[in-house]
């Protein structure tokens, strides 16, 4: 049987730890790594999951860049920050070959067309991953809560390129779910992103149970002008979804959001792909959104202020 080949992109916490279990799984991956190149060539990646043990994940390629990449990628996964869209494509763009699915796990709504119209002749592949996962040192992830997967192709069909992806995640141990509705996915995801993560910036890096255990009505507010919003766009969400997130989050170990993580480490924040992207679309389909254009608005402001202090970015 022929080996999956499979190339990480962004080889962060989220990158790092589905690599880990994709390799688990019998995958033959590899990571793009600049930052930590030098010490995860030598010695690979630490891993620490509550739920699925310690072990040590060793990849098959360790590269400063995609173009370096000497096999033939099945599949390409990009798991970078949704930050800069034209950036994150030219990565992964030099290992893209004509039977590549491009695989991106990503926060943020309405960012698929960009994949669509950089990539036409190939297979892309939406993933969401709901999961408590950071980086907690060099070379090392700590795997805290969760870990479900959402996998499903912009075509809105079930792909067998993305069955098989889904196949390795669950035999590594991680739920995988293929959806024919994978923007709709995306939606859902957001319900719980757009209050949690900005909020825990803007309260200066409260974890997510004090937001909830103080601000219950706000997160609720919020959450609802997702529901809103996502129905108004073509995708109605679970009736209790609302009631499924706060229900999750009570239950969750304290936990910092990524949003906090990059704030706290003077990184660019997914403002735009969480927040922006959705108060267009609200503003589009005629939805009053007032948390979350506030939330925006706020976000927008801390942004400048990093942008304008020494040292930062």
């Amino acid at each position: 049987m022929k080996a999956i080949n499979i190339l990480i992109v962004g080889a962060g916490a989220i990158g790092g730890f589905y690599g880990a279990l994709l390799a688990k799984a019998g995958a033959m991956v590899s990571v793009v790594c600049r930052s930590e190149y030098n010490l995860i060539e030598q010695s690979g990646y630490s891993i620490e999951s509550r739920d699925l043990g310690g072990w040590r994940f060793r990849p098959q390629h360790v590269l400063r860049h995609s173009e370096d990449y000497p096999e033939q990628a099945d599949y390409v996964v990009l798991c970078t920050k949704a930050i800069d869209v034209s950036k994150n494509l030219e990565l992964i763009r030099p290992a893209v070959s004509n039977n590549t699915a491009i695989v991106f796990i990503q926060n943020g709504v309405e960012t698929e067309q960009a994949f669509i119209d950089a990539f036409p002749g190939n297979e892309i592949i939406s993933g969401l991953a709901f999961i408590c996962c950071n980086r907690i040192g060099p070379g090392q992830i700590a795997h805290l809560a969760y870990g479900r997967l959402a996998l499903g192709s912009l075509t809105n069909t079930i792909s067998p390129k993305a069955e098989q992806l889904g196949a390795l995640f669950n035999a590594a141990g991680i739920e995988c779910r293929i959806t024919d509705d994978i923007i709709g996915a995306r939606w859902q995801k957001c319900v719980w992103n757009a209050p949690f993560n900005p909020l825990s910036v803007l309260s200066g890096g409260l974890a997510t149970q004090d937001i909830l255990n103080t601000q219950e009505p706000l997160v609720r507010g919020i959450m609802q002008e997702i529901a809103a919003i996502a129905s108004a766009c073509g995708h109605p969400l679970p009736e209790d979804i609302i009631e499924r997130n706060i229900a999750n989050t009570h239950t969750m170990p304290p936990y910092k959001t990524s949003m906090l993580l990059d704030y706290e480490q003077g990184r660019p924040m997914e403002t735009e792909a969480i927040l922006g992207n959705t108060v267009r679309a609200a503003q589009r389909e005629g939805i009053p959104c007032p948390h979350l254009e506030t939330l925006y608005a706020l976000m927008n402001l801390r942004e400048l202020k990093i942008a304008q202090s020494p040292n930062t970015y």
